[in-house]
């Protein structure tokens, strides 16, 4: 497997499958696929999957196909295997015959007996952003050679800093959206400011009291309250001059 090895996604190629994707998870799967088909040559079909490690439990994020996602569940079911153990640990774990590999027997067997001969865990350097790992399966023992354990080690690195990327920009679009919404609330709130004013002939200072108070009576949001009372005077909710 090493000369079809090399064809694997090069960092330009994985900038351009963000770009096209809407999310992290779409950007995943263009990957596996990527890797999966570079790989499955010459009569030697690849699977690969992407699994990430949560608190209490781990989970397929994305795979090539069908097929490696049922495979990572065997994983996820006996609590660890190749890829697991690469994701917890930082290292790269190849599993050149499932069928006497002594680590994992069950999983092993299990393995085998679904006609995966070869696995492969691969760590994704994510820093402190999560905990992932790729896994690549092969139907054949030894499938995977010296030469193309080191590109796919490369190729999974690439795609680790890719995606680290990836998470930082849709936090990123996540405070956007928090910001967005935190000026709209306070349109909303200041127009509510303004209504009780012209309805008790107070100050700005009292009219802002008076709406917290009633928030905290009703045990309702400050911003749902001005919401809902700007929408009873007026034809609706407010709108602010940042919408479109």
């Amino acid at each position: 497997m090493t000369q079809h090895a090399t064809n694997g996604p090069p960092v330009p190629l994985l900038q351009e499958l963000l770009l096209e994707s809407e999310n992290i998870t779409g950007f995943l799967d263009a990957v596996t696929t990527t890797i999966a088909a570079a790989l499955s040559q010459d009569g030697e079909e690849v699977w690969c999957a992407v699994t990430l490690l949560r608190a209490r439990r781990s989970t397929t994020v994305a795979a090539s196909g069908p097929d490696a996602e049922a495979l990572d569940e065997l994983q996820h079911h006996y609590g660890d295997g190749s890829c697991l153990t690469a994701a917890r640990e930082h290292r790269m774990v190849h599993v050149a015959d499932t069928r006497t590999d002594p680590r994992w027997p069950a999983y092993g067997k299990a393995a085998a007996e679904a006609g995966i001969l070869s696995a492969l865990g691969v760590p994704m350097e994510l820093g402190e952003e999560a905990t992932a790992g790729v896994n690549v399966y092969a139907h054949h023992p030894h499938a995977f050679d010296e030469a193309t354990l080191a590109v796919i080690q490369r190729e999974v690195a690439a795609t680790s800093t890719t995606l680290r990327l990836a998470v930082r920009m849709e936090n990123h679009r996540d405070t956007e959206t928090d910001l967005q919404a935190a000026m709209a609330s306070r349109t909303t709130i200041d127009l509510a400011v303004g209504i009780v004013m012209g309805q008790n002939r107070c100050t700005q200072e009292r009219a802002f009291e008076i709406l917290r108070a009633a928030s905290n009576h009703r045990n309702v949001k400050l911003r749902d309250l001005a919401a809902e009372l700007v929408a009873t005077v007026g034809a609706g909710p407010a709108t602010t001059h940042f919408d479109a």
